[in-house]
């Protein structure tokens, strides 16, 4: 009988552990549900989080430190947009911040009218925003990458992630948070599975809830990275004879 696809096996210094957030509740959220086409509605592009938002946002941030996430994440990427970086920086920033605090503040208070207080950098990873990353593009006055009232298509986004999980290869942190959006999520994720049993495949592509967070392994396959790896022990450390014995037993003579 078959028992479907082989175990995959790769080296490690050829893998990433991505922890892949969507957004909290942002203001546009709301409206959407309400209608829609306020998603269209520029008023709504750069929305914030709601209340709700946030606190769905101190709820990740108890789980990360609570798991342990916390101290293994070595760089955190977020989509420019507000609702992302509120929750990139609620979520994985450090402590409140203060006046006189040795570290400057990821967040400044009362961002996008949120009453929150400000967010220090300490103990925090470094964070990187990343046009890449951000939601469905549409076209304004303001941006020429945009189009007016229609937004990208689900092919161009796709292709837009793909090129964004390429460019992870370039940087060197092995464990990467990713605080992006829905659609961007939805479209790029879709597109890999399609060698794993479709129960993974289905895990994969489902939609993200608002502030959900999961972890996944990327692999290397292309060679497009250029990592080494920190682990690997070369070994004959001191040198010495250490002919393998089923390679000895190939080249005996008496072999058959």
């Amino acid at each position: 009988m078959d028992s479907g696809p082989d175990p995959s096996l790769y080296p490690l210094h050829r893998c990433k552990t991505i922890h892949v957030v969507r957004h909290a509740q942002g203001l546009h959220n709301v409206e959407g549900e309400k209608n829609y086409k306020a998603y269209l509605n520029p008023e709504y592009l750069d929305a914030p989080l709601t209340q709700l938002g946030w606190q769905q946002v101190n709820y990740l941030r108890k789980h990360v430190h609570a798991s342990g996430l916390s101290k293994r994440v070595e760089l955190v990427v977020t989509s420019p947009l507000l609702r992302t970086l509120q929750t990139a920086v609620g979520v994985f920033g450090g402590e409140g911040f203060t006046d006189g605090m040795n570290a400057l503040p990821l967040m400044v208070a009362n961002v996008g009218n949120s009453g929150r207080e400000a967010i220090s950098s300490l103990n925090s990873p470094p964070f990187i925003a990343v046009e890449d990353c951000r939601e469905h593009f549409i076209e304004t006055d303001e941006d020429v990458l945009w189009k007016a009232d229609v937004r990208e298509t689900t092919e161009e986004l796709a292709a837009r992630g793909l090129k964004f999980l390429n460019w992870l290869w370039t940087r060197k942190e092995k464990e990467i948070a990713i605080v992006t959006h829905s659609g961007f999520l939805f479209h790029t994720l879709r597109a890999f599975g399609n060698d794993c049993h479709p129960l993974v495949k289905k895990e994969m592509g489902t939609r993200f809830a608002n502030c959900e967070l999961r972890s996944m392994v990327i692999v290397d396959r292309s060679m497009i990275g250029s990592d080494v790896s920190t682990t690997n022990y070369p070994g004959k450390i001191p040198s010495g004879l250490d002919i393998p014995s089923d390679v000895g037993e190939e080249e005996s003579p008496n072999s058959i």
